[in-house]
C-alpha cells in the first residue's frame, strides 16, 4: 500500500461496480495544511481514521471542510448515490451533511474496523466489509437507476414517468436511499458535471461550460456553484487547479 502524502483512487470489483463508485486512500503531510473542503456528490463513504476508527460521510448539500491532523491516513469506500442507504441500515435522510460514528449505524460491522489497525489491513478490510454490505443489503435497483437518469440529466418528473411511478414513491425512495430526494439530487450530479468540465477544459468559457453541464445560464450556474461550493464558478475553477 502507498502511504506517500496525497489521495489515490482504487476501482471496486468489476461485480460491485454499480453499487460502489471506488475505494480511496488519503495520508495527509506531515506539516499542517489548511482544512480541505468537500462538496456535494451524492454519494456517502464509510471511512477508517488511523487512530480513530470507522464513521460514515453522510450526504452534502453544501461544502463541508474537512481538517486531518499531520499524518494521518484514511481508508474508504464510497457508495453511489442510492447504494448507501441499504448498506449502512438507515435512511440516509437521517445523516443529511453529518459524520456519524460507525458504531451507530446497524448495518456497518465498525469492530472489524478499529484505529489500531495498520493502513494496510484497514484497505484489506475495508475492501471486505464494503463488497459484504453491497452484496448483503444490496441497492434499490429502482434509485440506482433514477440516479443514472438524473446524472444525464432528466428531469425528476421525466424520470418517475419513465420508471412507471409517482414523483412522491420516487421521493420518498430517493431520500432514504440516497439522503436526497430526486430534484435535489438532480442538482448535486449536475453540479459534478461542470466541476468534471472545468477540471478538464478549465473556466475560460463558463457560459459554454453553464449550457454543455446542464443550466439554464451563466447566472444559474453562478447560483448553484455559490450555494453548493461556496464560491463562484471562476474562482471554484481557479481553487481546484491549485489544488492538483
Amino acid at each position: 500500500m502507498d502511504t506517500a502524502p496525497g489521495y489515490r483512487e482504487l476501482a471496486p470489483p468489476a461485480a460491485l461496480r454499480d453499487q460502489l463508485y471506488c475505494l480511496w486512500v488519503q495520508v495527509t503531510p506531515s506539516t499542517a495544511r489548511p482544512p480541505t473542503v468537500v462538496l456535494p456528490d451524492g454519494c456517502v463513504d464509510l471511512i477508517w481514521q488511523s487512530g480513530v476508527g470507522a464513521f460514515a460521510a453522510g450526504p452534502d448539500t453544501g461544502p463541508a471542510p474537512a481538517s486531518l491532523p499531520p499524518g494521518a491516513v484514511l481508508v474508504g469506500a464510497r457508495f453511489r448515490p442510492g447504494a448507501g442507504g441499504p448498506a449502512f441500515g438507515v435512511p440516509l435522510s437521517e445523516l443529511l451533511d453529518q459524520r456519524v460514528e460507525a458504531a451507530d449505524l446497524p448495518g456497518v460491522p465498525a469492530r472489524r474496523l478499529r484505529g489500531s489497525l495498520s493502513p494496510a489491513e484497514a484497505l484489506r478490510r475495508m475492501a471486505r466489509i464494503a463488497a459484504e454490505l453491497a452484496t448483503d443489503r444490496p441497492a434499490d435497483p429502482l434509485v440506482l437507476a433514477a440516479a443514472r437518469e438524473l446524472s444525464g440529466g432528466q428531469r425528476a418528473d421525466v424520470v418517475a414517468g419513465r420508471l412507471g411511478i409517482s414523483e412522491r414513491q420516487l421521493r420518498r425512495r430517493c431520500q432514504s436511499a440516497a439522503g436526497y430526494g430526486p430534484r435535489t439530487l438532480h442538482r448535486v450530479l449536475r453540479f459534478q458535471r461542470f466541476l468534471a468540465l472545468i477540471d478538464r477544459a478549465g473556466a475560460a468559457d463558463l457560459a459554454g461550460v453553464a449550457a454543455t453541464a446542464g443550466y439554464a445560464d451563466q447566472a444559474h450556474l453562478s447560483r448553484e456553484s455559490s450555494r453548493l461550493a461556496g464560491l463562484p464558478p471562476a474562482a471554484l475553477a481557479r481553487a481546484r487547479a491549485a489544488q492538483r
